[in-house]
């Protein structure tokens, strides 16, 4: 599915469900893409328990840019994005999230486009080797419940528990969770299977 935004066509690979509860959109860090492991694994996990699964390859990479360039542009491109694949499904709650970069696209727009929680995998908290420039306020900012999933060893750093509505750390792993992305997805899908029943994370 292609999507026009302000700033260039982005593109949606959506997996479906038969009963359908909720909607996920996803994307991808800076140089990343949609067939990320992890992401790939949220959306096997996300699919069993009846959500749909909107992978979003954003603009600048459809371009071919390794760099998102300005957050204003990222997030104007987002909104549009995002109400275009939420007008495929209307009724159904709206979940949105991201790895790393994407991670911190999301929480910024969540409450303009109205997601009802906020998936983080592999926050970037700060700038490796600069603490001193944390992006904390992002995810205190998001306006919904959120779920950041960080790895022990990412050298981006690890978010507070107190800035999130649930942190989950995984031991031994790293920025790319390449160990066991399977376990990422696992933690998703359990946390959405329940704020998704009771409305509460």
């Amino acid at each position: 599915m292609e999507i026009a935004t302000p700033h260039g066509p982005a593109v949606a690979e959506i997996d479906e469900v038969a009963d359908l509860r909720f909607l996920l959109v996803l994307t991808h860090g800076s140089a990343g893409g949609v067939d990320a492991p992890d992401l790939l694994a949220v959306r096997d996990a996300v699919v069993k328990i009846g959500g749909v699964v909107a992978r979003v390859l954003q603009p600048f990479r459809v371009r071919g840019a390794r760099a998102p360039g300005p957050a204003v542009k990222q997030d104007e491109a987002w909104e549009v994005l995002a109400a275009g694949i939420r007008g495929r499904y209307p009724g159904l709650p709206l979940v949105q999230g991201g790895r790393s970069n994407g991670a911190r696209v999301a929480c910024r727009t969540a409450s303009r486009v109205g997601a009802e929680a906020v998936v983080a995998l592999a926050f970037p908290l700060h700038p490796p080797g600069r603490p001193e420039r944390s992006r904390a306020g992002e995810l205190r900012a998001a306006g919904v419940d959120v779920l950041v999933v960080n790895g022990d060893r990412d050298p981006f750093g690890v978010p507070e528990a107190a800035d999130a509505a649930r942190l989950v750390v995984l031991p031994g792993e790293g920025h790319d969770f390449k160990k066991d992305p399977v376990r990422v997805g696992g933690v998703v899908a359990d946390w959405l299977d329940v704020r998704m029943r009771s409305g509460s994370a």
